[in-house]
């Protein structure tokens, strides 16, 4: 269905191609999982076979890619839009109106199908992708899961043979990722789609692929095979090759039926302690150092009580008290109360649309409150001017691209430095950390989805906020990245930072957060140690949790440490 013939790729002002004689079938009716470090030219492969490389994004393309017997030299996107349907990484970049209902029906319009049809496979997709109660909802006020979702279904409705899919699952929460990749199943089984996607979350998808291609030099085989020799994989497939399986697992089950003998071996053990929030203050940007009195009672949990004075000191660097938002006909978030001290980590959790985003949004003055009281550093954060809460609190959206601007990476750190007041060469030190080997003139729209939210990240960080706030931090991240990432918050939290991460990785809430909170339709339903949560929950418990369950191993670091 899909053929690769020495195909090269180099984008303009590049010093090298992306891809490079690549030679690639993927046979019809199957699904296939591109695998491989960041920036190894996944999204360019999958822009191949949609025409969008090199019609749209530009650049030299060599060799012959086909689909269905049409060369995509020759066949612009929109003559193999019959064919091949397409969801990047932005869902935002992929709609082109208002609302759901609208954005399911639009692809078989502009194919000109009948009103009956349309009208069938619409219902049909509100129902597979669980968008019925959506369906006149207006896009903008979605979720980035819950648009992530209206994306793919919006590819699904004009019946194409092949799907393109670049990080599917990667805005979802887990039941909602289990929900998109049973409608893959079951396109490729019942109707013999082929499926070509591109995923970090390898702990959702591997198991459920025909062939996995690992990039950048195409070692392509079952699953199995190339997650033993894989640089990238998943939690699970980490801890047979600790465990000395052969060949790996794929999935929960698998490794559970081999995990006796790992059990026995762990019995008696208990996991390393998380190093608990530390009690300094964090660095602050042209400020005085704090004195050391009240430093103890800004880690102490109080209860709910009078609203505190705005002027007065704070008892955290953050303080939510019976917090209410309503958009419209939607009641956002409704009695949250929160508090949040130096050195802590705060992962927050839920469904797609219960809230998580919009708790960020009002701790960081963007969303104002309907009810309720809100402090950040002391301050009202939709009262405080930008420039002065920039020095309190800074937030990484879930779509990086809101926060640059500049033509290339020097001039964005530049930027940076002197928004924050800080020495030059701060922000591209914090680059160099986390994207090495990313040259300077790089246009940030060359870059991928996981770089250009480690630039953004980085352009964060270089104010040194005492709240550090992470919308989807590891969208886009393979497991290298996840890691630097990883060790550059804890280094942050050490030094008395607080974070608060809004994710869907479960992974990423059992290697860093000490402490979980998960939210429902607008409502914490859960506050405690992650440990605690994470363990108890069927839907956000880690890979290892579910494996050595009862016991409470949550990561493989953990067990390697035991051992």
């Amino acid at each position: 269905m899909i053929r690769f013939d020495n195909v090269s790729v180099q984008y303009a002002d590049a010093d090298a191609p992306v891809l490079s004689g690549l030679d690639l079938t993927v046979p019809e009716g199957e699904l296939v999982l591109l695998v491989g470090p960041s920036g190894v030219g996944k999204s360019t492969l999958l822009g191949a076979v949609s025409g969008l490389v090199p019609h749209f994004t530009g650049g030299t393309l060599r060799g012959r890619v086909t689909v269905g017997g049409r060369d995509t030299r020759t066949h612009k996107p929109r003559e193999l839009a019959d064919l091949v349907g397409t969801v990047g990484q932005d869902p935002l970049a992929h709609f082109v109106t208002d609302t759901v209902e609208d954005e399911l029906a639009y692809g078989m319009e502009s194919l000109g199908l009948a009103p009956d049809v349309m009208r069938r496979r619409v219902e049909e997709t509100l129902d597979l992708l669980g968008l019925a109660e959506l369906r006149e909802r207006p896009i903008a006020t979605l979720s980035g899961g819950q648009q992530q979702r209206v994306a793919i279904g919006s590819v699904l409705t004009p019946h194409p043979r092949v799907l393109v899919l670049d990080e599917p699952t990667s805005a979802l929460d887990p039941a909602a990722a289990e929900e998109v990749l049973a409608v893959l199943q079951r396109l490729v089984h019942d109707l013999g789609t082929t499926v070509l996607m591109a995923e970090h979350r390898l702990e959702r998808v591997v198991q459920y692929a025909d062939q996995v291609v690992l990039l950048p030099d195409a070692v392509t085989g079952p699953p199995a095979e190339v997650m033993a020799v894989s640089p990238v994989h998943p939690p699970v497939v980490a801890l047979g090759r600790l465990a000395g399986w052969s060949p790996p697992p794929l999935s929960v089950r698998d490794a559970r039926r081999r995990a006796s003998g790992l059990r026995e071996r762990l019995a008696g053990l208990t996991p390393p302690a998380a190093p608990a929030p530390v009690a300094a203050a964090p660095a602050r940007t042209a400020r005085a150092p704090e004195p050391a009195r009240g430093l103890l009672s800004r880690l102490r949990r109080r209860p709910d009580g009078p609203a505190p004075d705005p002027a007065g000191p704070a008892a955290a660097l953050a303080r939510v008290e019976g917090l209410d938002v309503r958009r419209g006909r939607v009641e956002a978030l409704r009695g949250v109360g929160l508090e949040i001290g130096p050195g802590e980590t705060v992962a927050l959790m839920g469904r797609n649309g219960a809230g998580k985003s919009t708790l960020l949004g009002v701790l960081v003055g963007t969303v104002e409150p309907t009810g309720g009281t809100v402090l950040t550093g002391g301050r009202v954060p939709h009262r405080t001017p930008p420039r002065e809460l920039i020095r309190e609190v800074g937030l990484v959206p879930q779509e990086p691209r809101d926060l640059l601007y500049a033509d290339t990476v020097a001039a964005e750190c530049a930027a940076a430095d002197a928004d924050a007041g800080a020495p030059a060469g701060t922000c591209r030190a914090l680059v160099g950390e986390l994207l090495p080997g990313v040259p300077d003139a790089t246009h940030p729209r060359d870059l991928s989805e996981g770089q250009r939210l480690a630039l953004a990240l980085s352009v964060v960080l270089t104010a040194r906020p005492p709240l550090l706030l992470l919308d989807e931090p590891t969208r886009g991240l393979d497991y290298a990245a996840k890691g630097r990432l990883v060790r550059v918050l804890r280094g942050l939290a050490a030094e008395g930072h607080a974070i608060v991460l809004a994710t869907h990785d479960v992974e990423l809430a059992a290697d860093l957060a000490h402490r979980v909170v998960i939210l429902a339709e607008g409502e914490v339903v859960a506050d405690g140690p992650t440990a605690e949560v994470v363990v108890s929950s069927p839907a956000f418990a880690p890979q290892v949790a579910k494996v050595l369950a009862p016991q409470p191993w949550l990561t493989v670091a953990q067990v390697e440490a035991a051992l």
